[in-house]
C-alpha cells in the first residue's frame, strides 16, 4: 500500500508547475538567505571601516539602520537574477516576477536613500549641539524636498520596471498631467522657493525668537520643514505657519538682539511737572554730597559762577541779580544727570551699549524721562529683574530731587481732597 503511494507521489515531481513551485521556492529560500548573509557582512564586516573613516561620512553610510535597508536589497535582485533558471517556468511569467521583482529593488533603494536622508539631518543635529551651537541652520527643508524628489523617481520607474519599458516613456505620459500636479503641488513649490531664500539670506534657524503677529507667532523657531515652519510660543503653544508667508508678510527676528549679548530697556518716567522747579543754594549744597553726580555738581557750579560773572560785566549788578536773568540749575536737568551716572554705574547695564536719558514732549499725564539703556544679558527673566531695579530706586529717589511722579487722582485722593474743602474751612 505505502509503495503504490510513493509510486503515485514520484509522478506527480515530473509535473511542469510542481517543478515551477519548488523552484520558486528554493529561490526564495535562497534569496533570503543571502540577505541573511548580505545584513551579517555589513554590519560585522564593515565595522573596522569606521575607524579609518570620515564620522561625518561613516556615520550615515555605516548607520545600522542603513545597512540593515540595504541587506534587504539582495533578496530581489536575486530573484531578478535567478528567475531565468527555474524550470518549466513561461516567458510570460519569468517577466512578470522579474519586473515585480525589479519593482521591489527600485522601493527598497528609495527606502534606503529614504533612511541615508533620515541618519544625515539627526546626525546634523547632534553635530551642531555637541559643538554647542544653538542656532545651526536647518538642512529639515532640503532633506524634505530629497525626499520628496526620490518619491516622484521611484514611482516613476517601479511604473515603468513594471510595465517592462522605459522611464522616459512614462515620464511623457506625466506631461498631460502637469497642470494637475502643478496645482496639487503649488504650496509646496512656493514653499520650497522660500525656505531656499529664508536659509540663502540666513533669515531664520532654529532656537531664533521670532514675532509674526498676522499669524500668532511669538515664540522659539523649534523646527523648520520643507513646507511649515514650527514656532513655540512664550505660553507654550504651538504655531504652524506656511514657509511661503515667511516671504510675503513680514515677521521679527530676535536673534540680532541675543548675539549682541543685551537687551534693550526703553521706558519712561511720568513726571509731574508742577514739580519743576529752579535749584537754590541750599539744594545745590545738599545735591553735591551725592557721590554719582558729585563731579557733575562741581563742574556746574564752576559753570554757573563764570557765566554769572560774564552777566555782571555785561548787563550790571542790578540786572544781573535778576532771577530770569541767570543761569541757573534745575532740579530735573540734575535728576537727568544723575539717571545717566546711575546707568554708567550699575553693574548690570552693558557697558559698551548706549546708555541714555532724556526728556519726551510733556503730556497731559506729566513730563516723560526716557531711560535708554541695554542689560547685560538676554535672559528674559533676568532683564525684567535688572528693569525693574533700575526703575524702582529711580521712582524711590525722586523726592531727593524734588520732583514727584505723576499719578492719576483715585477715588481716595479726590474723596481727600473733598473733604480739604468743607465749608467750614471755607468760612473760615
Amino acid at each position: 500500500m505505502g509503495r503504490d503511494v510513493m509510486d503515485m507521489a514520484l509522478p506527480s515531481l515530473q509535473l511542469p508547475w510542481v517543478q515551477a513551485a519548488l523552484g520558486l521556492a528554493v529561490l526564495l529560500l535562497v534569496s533570503l538567505l543571502l540577505q541573511w548573509i548580505a545584513r551579517a557582512l555589513f554590519t560585522r564586516g564593515l565595522a573596522p571601516i569606521r575607524e579609518f573613516a570620515d564620522p561625518r561620512i561613516s556615520s550615515v553610510l555605516l548607520h545600522p539602520g542603513v545597512l540593515k535597508r540595504a541587506a534587504q536589497i539582495v533578496p530581489s535582485l536575486a530573484v531578478q537574477a535567478g528567475v531565468r533558471f527555474v524550470p518549466e517556468l513561461s516567458e510570460r511569467v519569468t517577466a512578470t516576477i522579474h519586473n515585480l521583482a525589479a519593482a521591489v529593488t527600485v522601493l527598497c533603494v528609495a527606502r534606503l536613500l529614504f533612511k541615508m536622508l533620515d541618519v544625515a539631518l539627526v546626525a546634523h543635529a547632534e553635530r551642531h549641539q555637541a559643538e554647542g551651537v544653538d542656532r545651526a541652520k536647518s538642512i529639515k527643508a532640503w532633506v524634505q524636498l530629497g525626499q520628496l524628489l526620490i518619491v516622484l523617481a521611484a514611482v516613476v520607474i517601479m511604473i515603468a520596471a513594471l510595465a517592462g519599458t522605459s522611464p522616459l516613456i512614462v515620464l511623457s505620459g506625466f506631461g498631460a498631467l502637469s497642470a494637475v500636479l502643478m496645482l496639487v503641488f503649488q504650496d509646496t513649490i512656493k514653499s520650497f522657493v522660500a525656505g531656499v531664500l529664508v536659509e540663502r539670506n540666513d533669515m531664520l534657524r532654529v532656537g531664533d525668537w521670532m514675532e509674526m503677529p498676522q499669524a500668532g507667532a511669538d515664540g522659539a523657531v523649534i523646527d523648520i520643514a520643507l513646507n511649515t515652519v514650527k514656532v513655540q510660543n512664550w505660553d507654550k503653544t504651538i504655531v504652524t505657519v506656511p514657509t511661503w508667508r515667511l516671504m510675503t508678510e513680514s515677521f521679527k527676528n530676535w536673534r540680532g538682539m541675543s548675539e549682541s549679548g543685551g537687551r534693550r530697556i526703553k521706558r519712561s518716567l511720568m513726571l509731574d511737572a508742577g514739580t519743576i522747579h529752579f535749584l537754590d543754594e541750599d539744594e545745590i549744597e545738599r545735591l553735591s554730597r551725592i557721590a554719582l553726580i558729585a563731579d557733575y555738581m562741581r563742574d556746574r557750579d564752576a559753570a554757573l559762577h563764570e557765566a554769572r560773572r560774564a552777566q555782571r560785566r555785561e548787563l550790571g549788578e542790578i540786572l544781573a541779580e535778576v532771577p530770569a536773568n541767570q543761569r541757573r540749575l534745575t532740579n530735573i536737568g540734575t535728576f537727568r544727570a544723575y539717571v545717566v551716572a546711575y546707568l554708567h554705574a550699575h553693574p548690570r547695564v552693558h557697558p559698551g551699549m548706549m546708555r541714555m536719558a532724556r526728556l519726551m514732549q510733556p503730556t497731559p499725564q506729566g513730563v516723560p524721562l526716557e531711560v535708554y539703556c541695554f542689560t547685560a544679558t538676554t535672559a528674559w527673566v533676568e532683564y525684567e529683574s535688572i528693569q525693574s531695579d533700575i526703575f524702582d530706586h529711580l521712582m524711590a529717589i525722586l523726592p531727593e530731587f524734588g520732583l514727584r511722579a505723576f499719578q492719576s487722582p483715585s477715588d481716595a485722593g479726590m474723596q481727600h481732597a473733598m473733604r480739604g474743602w468743607q465749608p467750614e474751612r471755607l468760612g473760615s
